[in-house]
């Protein structure tokens, strides 16, 4: 057998708030390890199993934040307001999500935070043992699933202005192939409510419509798509997504709904900050990304 292996490649977005650029540093080192732990049941492991899952963070965050101190600066110079804690987390939280829409006249912040996505991902390219046809999966959470869906919206309807393109075209940095989308606490059934034809709207096509164009059915029956979207039922603003509507029932593989946070938080909306290493999140995300390699590498998973 081949030692030649191809890795899969993981894009991990943020949602609102402040963020520092390590925000998925403890994600990755726990769907590594998962990760490791599932390709060692293989049959036939890779030889070199560091290498076989390459993640990269998308930080965008730090796109608003200077205008955000600035506009509470402002706010407050001159007026001394009640309740400060909670005035600072909507600024954190909702002015983020205001500042990404598109207005008739400007989407400069959208643009910028899909170029951060765009960067992140021509980045992947530099990695030893990634090729221009690694298979991707992307991981969202909170706004940054929405973010997700109308970065890869854009793409495979082509629509991205030319400040979001790569420099380096590829069918990896062109998303022709993606494979696997993980939606953590996602408000995107929300975002739906823009959408009236059909009622809210139309999801992305997992996997990519080019897909097959890399990886044949023939080839690699077992390389097919999957939706995952995690939900706390306690999280106000995460939803399922497949009750939307039939095409979104049909594209989003299963709605998993779990119980994300600790002691303090995973009874109450608190717990939509508590998806990222939880195990009811990074287990089935780890096999899910075990058995896309099994797939591209033509091997047979233990897990269904």
């Amino acid at each position: 057998m081949s030692t030649i292996t191809t890795p899969v490649a993981v894009l991990i977005i943020h949602g609102v708030g402040s963020q520092q650029s390590t925000f998925a540093d403890e994600m990755v080192a726990e769907l590594t390890r998962r990760f490791k732990r599932e390709l060692r049941q293989l049959p036939h492991p890779p030889p070199l199993i560091d290498n076989q899952l390459v993640c990269r963070a998308v930080h965008w965050a730090a796109i608003l934040q200077q205008s955000q101190h600035r506009m509470w600066a402002r706010l407050t110079a001159e007026h001394d307001l009640d309740f400060i804690k909670l005035r600072r987390y909507m600024i954190d939280f909702a002015s983020d999500a205001v500042a990404y829409q598109i207005t008739p006249s400007d989407r400069t912040v959208y643009d910028a935070v899909h170029r951060r996505v765009t960067d992140a991902l021509t980045s992947l390219e530099d990695t030893p043992g990634i090729t221009p046809t690694t298979p991707l999966a992307v991981v969202g959470h909170s706004l940054g699933t929405v973010i997700a869906s109308n970065w890869i919206w854009d793409l495979q309807h082509r629509l991205q202005p030319a400040t979001e393109q790569s420099t380096n075209e590829t069918p990896l940095t062109c998303g022709e192939t993606l494979a696997r989308l993980f939606t953590l606490g996602s408000p995107i059934a929300l975002w739906s409510l823009r959408y009236t034809q059909p009622p809210f709207g139309l999801p992305i096509t997992i996997p990519s419509p080019h897909f097959r164009q890399h990886y044949p059915s023939a080839a690699f029956p077992d390389a097919t798509g999957e939706w995952l979207n995690f939900y706390d039922e306690d999280d106000v603003i995460a939803y399922p997504l497949k009750p939307l509507n039939a095409a979104y029932h049909q594209m989003v593989t299963e709605d998993v709904a779990i119980n994300v946070g600790g002691l303090l938080s995973s009874w109450n909306p608190l717990s939509h900050n508590g998806y990222w290493t939880d195990d009811d999140v990074t287990v089935p995300i780890a096999r899910s990304l075990a058995r896309l390699w099994a797939a591209i590498n033509r091997q047979s998973t233990h897990h269904p």
